[in-house]
């Protein structure tokens, strides 16, 4: 028997397969997330959520015939010792539930790994590069896929944590956002996230008990991110009251911006083509100061960047990288093949999956609980 972090209901493995499941399908019908004959692509990291998001969707799909084409999308972001063991866990996931997989990579894209990066930048703001770049990493993938919509698994804690980084930062126009179940990015390409009610502790219940294949280590950058304290303090508000997950969502969405605040316009990067509140996309700063030899000229307020910019001149530039290809020339990507191979797994680091809490074990009375 088990205790739902969520709800506090004690309940048996099947009957919570049952209840996490449709709560799931709930939160899609409600949303009307999915069209049939879409082709829908899972961002897959290899992580829990990625993991739980592409087995429950495929058998969603199966059970209540959603018709929709399911792939998996995966970028490589070229963190050794971290991205390239867990995407070895995506190519067993394509096995596994039998899903064609696509791997962009952010060489490919821009001419620079987060190894590199990191090198150029320190380990203070390097989560703000590989933010951006993730996030137009994926559409790109996705135009070359063909899809029509991405799936993410970002889980009511991701949202809950989301929320409030902007409420710190008192970032008006994310957080109008943040808290959408369905966003449109680039060329009318859909995202949204199904796990947008789904506890992080119930998806590594879920994941545990189900046996899944995945990755369960964090990215050896992620430790100094600023994300990292929003994140203490939501756990510590979870341990008292565990439904403050759900709350802070349902207040981010009852937000409402005064009618005379200035809102940021989307504009199209003049540079790649990709959505924009400026003329030139934050991806394009980021990529232009690392390729001049400053790493700083994306960070910070805008003000600052601009003033950066204009102090460059042509002959302080670093030798010419990689340029990213403009959106409206990208390809679909027709030679995909079936089946990536996954390397010998001797020769991956896969650590063991995370024991879940909440579990009420029969053999030891001092952890049995019987309020019920």
């Amino acid at each position: 028997m088990i205790k739902r972090p969520k709800t506090g209901q004690q309940i048996c493995q099947e009957c919570f397969f049952y209840v996490f499941e449709t709560e799931i399908h709930n939160t899609i019908v409600d949303a009307n997330l999915f069209q049939r004959g879409e082709r829908v692509a899972i961002g897959a990291s290899g992580g829990k959520d990625s993991t739980v998001l592409a087995h429950v969707l495929k058998v969603l799909n199966e059970r209540y015939d959603y018709g929709v084409e399911l792939f998996l999308l995966s970028v490589d972001e070229g963190i050794t010792g971290y991205r390239d063991d867990s995407l070895e866990t995506v190519k067993r996931n394509q096995q596994q539930y039998d899903l064609p997989l696509k791997i962009v990579s952010y060489s490919d894209l821009y001419g620079w790994s987060m190894d590199e990066i990191v090198k150029e930048v320190g380990r203070k703001n390097n989560c703000t590069f590989c933010g951006v770049f993730r996030r137009q990493a994926l559409d790109r993938g996705s135009v070359m896929l063909g899809v029509d919509h991405i799936v993410t698994g970002h889980n009511a804690d991701d949202i809950a944590e989301t929320i409030l980084m902007n409420i710190f930062r008192g970032d008006i126009a994310r957080l109008g956002r943040c808290t959408e179940i369905v966003t449109q990015g680039e060329s009318n390409i859909r995202r949204s996230k199904p796990f947008k009610y789904t506890y992080e502790k119930e998806i590594v219940m879920y994941a545990y008990f189900k046996k899944l294949d995945y990755f369960s280590t964090e990215c050896i950058y992620s430790p100094d991110a600023y994300r990292g304290h929003a994140r203490t303090f939501l756990k510590d508000l979870e341990s008292i009251r565990p439904s403050a997950i759900i709350d802070i969502i349902h207040s981010g969405e009852a937000f409402q911006i005064k009618s005379d605040v200035k809102m940021p316009t989307q504009k199209t990067c003049q540079r790649c083509g990709y959505m924009s509140s400026n003329d030139i996309c934050k991806a394009c700063v980021l990529l232009e100061g690392l390729n001049r030899g400053l790493p700083q000229l994306g960070i910070g307020k805008g003000t600052r960047v601009r003033r950066m910019q204009a102090s460059v001149t042509a002959d302080q530039a670093a030798p010419a990288r990689k340029t990213v290809q403009h959106f409206s020339e990208i390809q679909r990507d027709t030679s995909i093949p079936q089946v990536i191979k996954p390397r010998d797994p001797a020769t991956v680091n896969t650590p063991p999956p995370r024991v879940p809490t909440h579990i009420l074990n029969d053999d030891s009375p001092a952890k049995k609980d019987l309020t019920w």
